[in-house]
């Protein structure tokens, strides 16, 4: 496949307003979309795309502009207005939808945006249809033009915020509600700031809310996933039993314990994987997937309960695509995307921390006490800047190290260096059961690669 000009690792992503991520593009891609599904739609012809987005200033443009192909290209269009990514995902397979698309930059800053396009059964799309898309893109005299009757439409749709709560709610299991729950929620002033809550409240939680107040360019600024320190002192003055925290697309969580203690992702899968286990959803033998980056100690407490750790390149739509494969029930990344095949096609940070909750109260144990069961390991991770990206295995003073160091390790421990899908950088990851070891070996490699073709 050739470089691709427009799509990266989730969809499209950029400064708004700047190329890629102009008006003039989103209107292309409204129609290239269009084009593309109207082959398979069951709608005469005129396919139905779902639109969600997160609050950030330049969704209004990107949102109009998307819409307009949409409508240019004979197809119509149903408006959601602010709603999470997996919602989006979910209202799309709901109401039959042909494609569904999500306007944000998840957990960057307000001044960038992206676009995320789902299927008709709320899945990410393959690599090689996003290429037949950008094609299109790149090329519009390819689409037919729509006149007179063949133009679309486009409505908004009431009630949405019902039909998604609905859905997630239907994860945690009727033996439980949230009442007696003290939850503090920091919704990054994001697409779940108004959901989110809403759901919570509904099953009994007393709630302490942060990030609920967007303004179009606060959207992730010192809250959210990526700045949990906000929820940990909340949830230190209110006693609170949990810190959720979600970025801006509400498709990722980052928890707090009791203590005001962040959770690493990896122990939150581990412990999902041994709750799916013990309620019989999962046997011995099955899969988890997770990433090239999943902790070495999630692999081995998983070998621990007899299940196996797949992992998948980095991105959640690579950890869902192995999913479907295989039939894998639960993946996720350390950044908090977690997928429970069951009950999303997507990472869906509230759903996630509703089956937390299913365990605190399954288990009447504290978030710590739960948690404090997997070992991860220790984990050094060095970007070094290089001129050019040539294979590792071409450099003969890095085939050393690495075997040096691989053998330093044993069967305790593992190497990575892979090269950043968009910065002209290598990440250096070296984890292992000797933190000083790991460390060392990390700034060896490191060391290394920056002779070899470091910047």
């Amino acid at each position: 496949m050739s470089e691709r000009k427009l799509f990266g690792t989730d969809g499209i992503r950029g400064k708004a307003n700047t190329y890629p991520m102009t008006p003039e593009v989103a209107m292309l891609l409204g129609r290239a979309v269009t084009h593309y599904f109207q082959r398979t739609s069951k709608r005469n012809t005129k396919p139905l795309i779902i639109v969600g987005k997160d609050t950030r200033l330049s969704c209004y443009m990107i949102e109009q502009a998307f819409s307009a192909g949409v409508c240019a290209q004979g197809g119509e269009v149903v408006l959601t207005g602010p709603l999470p990514t997996p919602g989006v995902a979910f209202v799309t397979t709901s109401m039959r939808a042909d494609a569904g698309v999500m306007i944000s930059a998840s957990h960057n800053k307000y001044n960038d945006n992206g676009i995320k396009i789902f299927d008709a059964l709320g899945r990410k799309l393959p690599d090689s249809v996003e290429a037949e898309i950008e094609e299109l893109v790149l090329a519009p005299g390819l689409m037919p033009v729509k006149v007179d009757a063949g133009l679309g439409n486009a409505k908004r749709l009431k009630e949405v915020f019902g039909r998604y709560i609905v859905h997630a709610k239907a994860a945690l299991s009727d033996d439980f509600d949230l009442e007696g729950m003290r939850i503090v929620l920091d919704c990054a002033n994001g697409a779940g700031y108004q959901v989110t809550p809403m759901m919570f409240q509904e099953l009994g939680a007393e709630i302490f809310s942060l990030g609920v107040a967007p303004n179009g360019t606060n959207i992730n600024e010192d809250c959210g996933s990526l700045h949990p320190s906000g929820a940990a002192k909340a949830v230190v003055k209110y006693r609170a039993d949990v810190g959720i925290c979600l970025d801006g697309d509400a498709d990722r969580l980052v928890v707090v314990d009791e203590k005001g203690e962040v959770v690493d992702g990896d122990k939150l899968i581990g412990l999902f994987a041994w709750h799916l286990l013990q309620q019989g959803v999962i046997k011995k033998g099955d899969t988890i997937v997770g990433t090239v980056m999943s902790n070495f100690g999630l692999e081995v407490y998983l070998k621990s309960l007899g299940l196996k750790l797949h992992r998948s390149q980095v991105g959640d739509r690579y950890i869902v695509e192995y999913m479907q494969e295989t039939g894998a029930l639960l993946g996720g990344e350390p950044s908090g995307h977690i997928i429970f095949r069951r009950h999303s096609t997507t990472g869906d940070g509230a759903l996630a921390a509703l089956k937390l909750f299913e365990c605190i109260k399954t288990y009447n144990k504290t978030v710590s006490e739960l948690a404090a069961v997997i070992d991860l390991y220790p984990q050094e991770l060095i970007n070094v800047r290089v001129t050019e990206k040539l294979d590792f295995k071409t450099l003969p003073a890095m085939k050393e190290v690495m075997a040096r160091a691989e053998k330093e390790l044993g069967d305790k421990g593992r190497i990575l260096v892979r090269y950043s899908g968009t910065e002209p950088l290598a990440r250096v990851m070296v984890e292992g059961d000797k933190a000083e070891l790991v460390r060392s070996l990390c700034s060896e490699i490191a060391g290394v690669l920056k002779k070899e073709i470091g910047a």
